[in-house]
């Protein structure tokens, strides 16, 4: 138990298998009946043996100031939220309740003291205020309603309208069987830079390294889409293809953010005898799944022998040891994860893992602070390779290459990289991608790695020839 939590445990999930079609079901329900709220599901994907789904309607907007630092007053937000505290030798995971939502990439400026070009508000930042809500446990099946108890009173008045209504509302989702989505019309990407100009960019990048400008440098790109009018059925088609254990549809406002992220970008969780832990989890290193078993393996083993693969992780992981220093116990952050394989729907992926012991009264905003944008969206070192980037991409990268999750009243948090995700704003579908460049780069393979990455994405728009781009910058980069 925790103090401050309450909970409502309902008739699990028929078994384990069937626990991410309930969520799907259960998330159809709730957007039939509030069509234009804003809506958190943070989802560990179909096919997930572990993770959770946690569901929620009921968040209100946390209001930005846009001439104002955002961390500061999302810091303030979260204080003025009921604490929740946890009861001696508790090991229950508490659940998200806190703040809920996405930085994008341009938040730089001031985590970085670095000038960035201007973007839309949503873009650069946007947060729920979240008390409330469903999870159900992918593993188990379990389901529970869990609440802030912010007057002491339980379940009572407002709150338990609340809880008999999203009773209903489950029990109405377990007998409904919504059809699968339904396939997208065609559409047409049109990318920001053709395979020639991003080839040229990765060679550009090649020379600056070779001049010593830079270690490592991650060139994106972008693409857009008219946007599809469902975006539930969207991300049903993302997460039926791309199942992550950082999945996502999270609706702000006019924003809605898919995501299939398989990268974490922080993890903060309380110890058992005090202090919080941060964990990082930079993924550098990518090949496609084999058309087989023994071609999966080959390109698995191929992952694991590549000295420019692992040479490419090796720096991030150096990058993100200094960046969460700053916020560490001195001694404390340590390597417990070096160079391992993930394997997922479409990639194979090398992961590293570092960690830390927060210092004193920091928090998790701290460490956002610290480490935010994270190194493997940027290269090292980190500063340069930001200067470096921006001018060859020549736009900004918005909400892709920012972090997105939860800031939670307990003091955890779960941020992940806004990686293999799609932004759906102002009529338009946005996915960016791209990939690190080193001195053994080859240009053409480094084209074929931003392409594969955004296949998925754009076949759940309805994009098939991925061929056709409409390049809007020069043809040879400056």
């Amino acid at each position: 138990m925790r103090l401050g939590l309450l909970r409502h445990r309902l008739a699990p999930a028929t078994d384990a298998a069937t626990a991410p079609e309930l969520a799907e079901r259960i998330v159809v329900a709730l957007v039939a009946t509030h069509p234009d709220a804003d809506l958190v599901w943070l989802d560990s994907g179909v096919g997930a043996r572990t993770g959770r789904s946690f569901l929620s309607v009921d968040g209100a907007r946390v209001p930005l100031d846009a001439a104002a630092p955002v961390l500061p007053q999302l810091r303030a937000a979260l204080s003025a939220m009921p604490a929740l505290r946890p009861v001696a030798d508790s090991a229950d995971p508490a659940p998200p309740l806190g703040l809920v939502g996405w930085f994008g990439y341009e938040l730089r400026d001031e985590t970085m003291g670095m000038p960035a070009p201007a973007t839309p508000p949503a873009h650069r930042a946007s947060w729920l205020a979240v008390d409330r809500g469903l999870v159900l446990d992918h593993e188990s099946g379990s389901l529970e309603l869990v609440a802030l108890d912010a007057a002491g009173s339980g379940w009572s008045g407002e709150l338990d309208g609340w809880r008999q209504r999203m009773l209903a509302l489950v029990e109405g989702a377990r007998r409904a069987s919504p059809p699968p989505p339904a396939d997208p019309a065609p559409r047409t990407a049109r990318w920001r830079d053709d395979d020639a100009r991003y080839a040229a960019l990765v060679r550009r990048c090649q020379e600056a390294i070779r001049e010593g400008e830079a270690y490592q440098l991650c060139l994106t790109s972008a693409a857009t889409v008219d946007a599809p009018g469902d975006a539930i059925a969207l991300y049903r088609r993302v997460r039926r293809s791309s199942p992550a254990h950082h999945g996502a549809l999270l609706r702000i406002g006019g924003a809605t953010l898919v995501s299939a992220s398989p990268e974490t970008f922080l993890r903060v969780e309380p110890e058992p005898g005090g202090g919080l832990r941060v964990r990082t989890r930079p993924i550098k290193g990518t090949r496609p799944r084999g058309a087989d078993l023994d071609a999966d393996a080959a390109l698995v083993a191929e992952l694991e022998a590549s000295d420019k693969e692992r040479a490419e992780n090796l720096m991030i992981v150096d990058l993100m040891r200094n960046d969460l220093s700053r916020v560490s116990e001195l001694g404390t952050v340590v390597v417990t994860g070096l160079l391992e394989v993930e394997s997922y729907a479409q990639v194979h992926q090398l992961v590293s893992t570092v960690e830390g012991r927060l210092r004193g009264a920091l928090d998790a905003i701290d460490a956002v602070a610290a480490c935010f944008p994270a190194g493997s969206m940027t290269g090292a070192p980190k500063r340069r390779a930001i200067e470096l980037l921006a001018v060859w991409e020549g736009a900004p990268r918005g909400v892709y290459s920012g972090a997105f999750g939860y800031l939670a009243v307990d003091g955890s948090a779960d941020l992940a990289m806004v990686i293999r995700s799609i932004l759906v704003a102002d009529g338009v579908a946005t996915i960016g991608a791209g990939g690190g460049v080193t001195a053994l780069s080859d240009p053409e393979a480094e084209v074929a790695e931003m392409r594969l990455k955004a296949r998925s994405l754009l076949t759940a728009l309805g994009v098939r020839d991925e061929a056709d781009a409409r390049p809007d910058l020069p043809a040879e980069p400056q």
